[in-house]
């Protein structure tokens, strides 16, 4: 009986260590979106620990009338698929500011303006570990702004490749 155990125990480990996922210590790359505009943000992801990372986006976003650059944060726990897709989600926050034209619509016409924001955001995603050090992922970031233009729930879709090292 002993035997038996101990059989069923290491084949369950076994069965466990193939499928916990390796992440790298270090990713860079670009995470290419929109939400109401094209955003553009170098993103940068960092090991925790187990199954947990950082990730930071400094990022540029243009839209309709308006310039805006934030900085963002969020702690990821993934979870493997199978072979080399992963999901992933996580909770962060980040700051920026935007810039808007004159001509944005609900302004007065001579009204240039520049604010900083801070916003709450979630995220989940799915993302393909190839066999070289390239990370391809596409991603949702719900993000609720605490700010004068806005005070809503936006959603942020990117596809985002960095390399790993």
């Amino acid at each position: 009986m002993k035997k038996i155990l101990f059989t069923l125990a290491l084949a369950l480990g076994a069965t466990v260590a193939t499928q916990a996922q390796e992440i790298s210590n270090n990713a860079i790359g670009l995470r290419l979106g929109d939400g109401d505009g094209f955003g553009t943000e170098i993103s940068y992801q960092r090991a925790l620990g187990g199954n947990n990372r950082l990730e930071l986006d400094l990022g540029i976003e243009y839209g309709n009338r308006y310039d805006a650059f934030r900085i963002t944060g969020v702690y990821q726990w993934l979870w493997n698929i199978e072979g080399g897709f992963n999901w992933y989600a996580g909770v962060g926050g980040g700051l920026g500011s935007i810039d808007f034209d004159d001509d944005f619509p609900g302004r007065d016409r001579n009204d240039d303006d520049s604010e900083i924001f801070i916003f709450a955001a979630g995220q989940v995603g799915i993302e393909y570990n190839f066999d070289f050090p390239i990370i391809l992922s596409l991603d949702v970031r719900p993000e609720i702004y605490f700010a004068d233009y806005r005070d809503d729930l936006e959603l942020d879709v990117a596809l985002g490749i960095r390399y790993q090292f």
